[in-house]
């Protein structure tokens, strides 16, 4: 079975299927529908083979389906039948969940996603636990506020990157997990790791997507662009996101875990022989906002 995993941002939607090696991300932005992800989307992988979908979405999900418009995009996504528009099957999770998915190598494990809002969700000896910890009370505010994109652009990235440490100290406290994995596009941003935690990596997004679907699938493994440590500036950054006049989309290039057929993905297998954790998801598995 091959699957294809999609995972949608407010800037750009990354694509990759189990059978290829090298990702592809094309642009979407705040006029970006439903209806239009998915054609861009099939343009995007007209020479790819899948036979199933996977979507990682930037909002609450409740039973593969969105319950509240994305933020950062156009309108038309709650209600939408995705399967029937791709004529495949499809599983929806919220975009933290599947980062937090493809990051799992057993035991008690907190993610935290630091991105445009605030992601979270725990694994628990193979049962995923999603969680709404963006919007609970913190100092003056809610978590969100301080460690979400909103606190770095008003407080600055020192006082930022404390209120990261702050918070992640406080919930290993409350929930007590045996490890913590920081991801998110903002996770780059951070000079050091907080105590119990390590950096994961957008791209593992994909490896959660494929999970969805065979559980036990060996995760990836990622170039070394990929998987900067933390405090490292990833190409990414520089990658051009425009797309074109007419109206078609774009797939975008030289982007370190997005480019199209780049060189540095030649090595990446979805077979390295390893054990991996059985992950399971738990049933009435609510959604999740702010990642």
């Amino acid at each position: 079975m091959n699957i294809l995993t999609i995972d949608v941002g407010g800037a750009n939607i990354k694509l990759l299927a189990s059978n290829e090696h090298a990702p592809r991300k094309i642009a979407s932005g705040p006029k970006l529908t439903a209806a239009q992800m998915v054609a861009d989307v099939q343009a995007a992988t007209s020479d790819w083979t899948y036979d199933v979908i996977s979507i990682g979405y930037p909002g609450p999900v409740l039973h593969d389906r969105p319950i509240a418009e994305p933020k950062n995009l156009g309108e038309g996504w709650v209600g939408f039948d995705f399967a029937k528009a791709f004529g495949k099957p499809v599983k929806i999770v919220n975009d933290a969940i599947m980062q937090a998915l493809g990051s799992y190598e057993g035991g008690r494990m907190l993610f935290l996603g630091l991105g445009t809002g605030l992601g979270s969700g725990m694994i628990v000896d193979g049962i995923l636990e999603p969680m709404e910890l963006a919007h609970l009370p913190y100092r003056k505010g809610t978590f969100e506020d301080y460690v979400g994109e909103r606190g770095l652009k008003l407080r600055g990235g020192k006082k930022w990157r404390k209120s990261v440490a702050d918070v992640v100290d406080r919930l290993q406290a409350a929930l007590e997990p045996d490890y913590v994995v920081l991801g998110g596009g903002n996770v780059r941003k951070l000079k050091e790791m907080p105590d119990g935690a390590k950096a994961g990596s957008n791209a593992r997004a994909f490896d959660g997507g494929f999970r969805l679907w065979v559980p036990d699938m060996p995760l990836r493994e990622l170039p070394k662009e990929v998987a900067a440590p933390a405090g490292e500036t990833c190409q990414e950054e520089s990658c051009d996101t425009h797309q074109e006049s007419d109206g078609e989309p774009q797939v975008l290039s030289g982007c370190c875990g997005g480019s199209i057929e780049c060189s540095s993905h030649e090595g990446a297998s979805h077979d390295e022989p390893s054990e991996q954790p059985h992950i399971e998801r738990a049933h009435n598995e609510p959604g999740l906002e702010g990642s």
